[in-house]
């Protein structure tokens, strides 16, 4: 019984009843106990729902105190996820990247042209002094400046900023300071990115003003490399979808479409050559999904590859930052860049990149996820020609299938209890009124649902992530890659809950020209390989050399 009762505290905790469980006279109401039982499924007798009075009033009194506490957006729970199973091992040796940057590339005849020129052509270029930062910046400032409001995917533009890193970046240069292929780059945020001296919006209405005077970690590496950050990019509001407070992000293949989201500005601007690369990120499918509608390559890190700090927090224990590119050569080169222990943010870890930019595919163990490339769904045909043409340039397939003995759609509630906490105040305060998405499955609903999710339960589907860690772990283990439809069966959740790494890669056009996908899925850290296969995959395909027409 006590035990019942307990649970009932916690619940009630989370839950924020408030007043609704107390009369007029501020005294408790036993029938309204009654009917909360029936929202989470317990059943209390009379005597223990007596029992119960006094412990809700006094729990009442420390909610109360709980909600009148100030914690920012950026406090993280003392709680720090971790996705490596038990005994998990991992080669700690970091090897010389050799990146092979050409020196052969040239200048277009059509100077705009260099929009859609990859991170390793341009770094070509800028090294050997054919063309400066300054003038490549310049030339996608102006690209933001004609096609911004087309595609409705940029924030700000931080042409200030810019233009003074640019001019930095080519006085290094000329001094013989060369810092790698990322120096004189010019690059665009999500914008749950924090850049001091430039508004941080989260792509909502109650934030569009909000001015977080601090740089975040992954902005810093970048500057740090010489990389020329020119834009602040829209992401749907507070990392949901394509609709942000000012419109809905535009796929540059299709004006009359969304581009998905949340990464909805990184994916879409990326696409378009209005930067030469970006930084998003995913907590459930925000940079698989747009990268696959706007035709682009997205790499998802490994949970804790890469610090949040100074980053929106949706989930603390689900939400990854990672590149999206021209191709996966450039998201290895992002990747090097942007990875690494980060003191400000204790999920993150220091393990070695080894990344090689040519790999012997026929030496690799890859498997690929058989009953769901047989689902019928979009980009099924494309995706069997990936597999074909995978198998022609020498991968040998092994058929595996996923973990099926556990609840997944279920443990999506650990998403959701987290962004409930993570905007509390927003809804107590009725702010997520001003959000312009109010449908049944948008962020005010779910934020609102959150609350009546059981502590009990959260730390139950927590326990059963433990369990689907454990089983992932034994799947991919003897693998170095599975290849799987990049929205098959329960996979995007299950690798976002496990941590794992995934390369999205665009592979052909359905029947209305709209971009598809395929996802390379790897093992924890080991970004390298899945990016190696990638790469493979792209030397023999077209599909990340094709971009849209409208913004040539």
């Amino acid at each position: 019984m006590k035990n019942r009762a307990i649970l009932f505290l916690i619940f009630v905790f989370l839950i924020g009843l408030g007043n609704s469980c107390f009369d007029k006279n501020d005294k408790l109401n036993k029938n309204q106990i009654k009917s909360a039982e029936k929202i989470i499924g317990i059943n209390f007798s009379k005597s223990e729902r007596d029992s119960l009075i006094d412990e809700l009033a006094e729990a009442k009194e420390g909610l109360n105190s709980i909600r009148e506490t100030k914690v920012l957006n950026s406090i993280s729970p003392k709680l720090t996820f971790d996705p490596r199973p038990i005994n998990f091992e991992i080669n700690m040796v970091q090897e010389d990247i050799i990146w092979g940057i050409l020196d052969d590339v040239f200048l277009p005849k059509n100077k705009e042209d260099l929009a859609f020129y990859t991170i390793s052509e341009l770094a070509s270029l800028i090294k050997n002094k054919k063309i400066s930062s300054t003038e490549l910046t310049k030339l996608y400032i102006n690209r933001l400046k004609k096609f911004g409001d087309t595609l409705e995917c940029v924030i700000c533009i931080t042409e200030e900023l810019a233009l003074r890193q640019a001019k930095k970046a080519d006085d290094e240069i000329a001094n013989g300071f060369y810092k790698g292929p990322l120096h004189g780059i010019p690059y665009g945020v999500k914008d749950l990115l924090a850049v001091e001296g430039y508004k941080t919006t989260w792509g909502a209405a109650p934030y569009k003003d909000q001015k977080i005077e601090y740089t975040a970690t992954v902005v810093k590496k970048l500057e740090d490399v010489g990389a020329v950050l020119i834009a602040k990019l829209s992401l749907g509001a507070l990392a949901m979808g394509d609709v942000w407070f000012d419109g809905v992000t535009r796929n540059p293949w299709d004006l009359t479409q969304g581009s998905s989201g949340s990464s909805a500005g990184p994916a879409s601007a990326t696409s378009a050559g209005l930067v030469a690369f970006a930084i998003g990120s995913e907590t459930w499918g925000s940079i698989v999904s747009p990268s696959t509608r706007c035709g682009v390559t997205g790499l998802r890190p490994t949970y804790g590859r890469v610090s949040k700090d100074g980053a929106m927090a949706l989930s603390w224990t689900m939400d990854k930052l990672g590149p999206i590119c021209r191709n996966a050569f450039d998201c290895a080169i992002v990747f090097d860049v942007i990875r690494g222990k980060d003191k400000n943010d204790q999920s993150t870890v220091e393990y070695p990149f080894n990344y090689k930019k040519d790999v012997d595919l026929s030496k690799l163990k890859v498997a690929y996820l058989k009953d769901l490339f047989e689902e019928d769904y979009r980009g099924n045909e494309n995706d069997k020609r990936t597999l074909k043409l995978l198998r022609k340039i020498g991968v040998n397939f092994d058929e595996i299938k996923l973990p099926d003995n556990l609840p997944i759609k279920p443990l999506a509630i650990i998403l959701e209890a987290e962004a409930g906490a993570a905007f509390d105040e927003l809804t107590r305060s009725n702010k997520d009124d001003m959000l312009v998405a109010q449908h049944k499955y948008a962020w005010p609903n779910t934020f609102r649902k959150s609350r009546f999710i059981p502590a009990v339960e959260y730390i139950q589907a927590s326990r059963i992530r433990t369990l689907l860690i454990e089983e992932f772990h034994a799947l991919i283990k003897d693998y170095d890659v599975i290849v799987s439809p990049s929205f098959g069966g329960n996979q995007l959740l299950m690798t976002n809950l496990t941590g794992h790494p995934c390369v999205v890669v665009p592979n052909g056009f359905d029947e209305k020209k709209h971009p598809t996908s395929i996802s390379f899925i790897g093992n924890l850290y080991d970004e390298a390989i899945i990016l190696s296969v990638a790469k493979a995959y792209q030397d023999n395909s077209e599909f990340d050399d094709i971009h849209p027409e409208f913004f040539k």
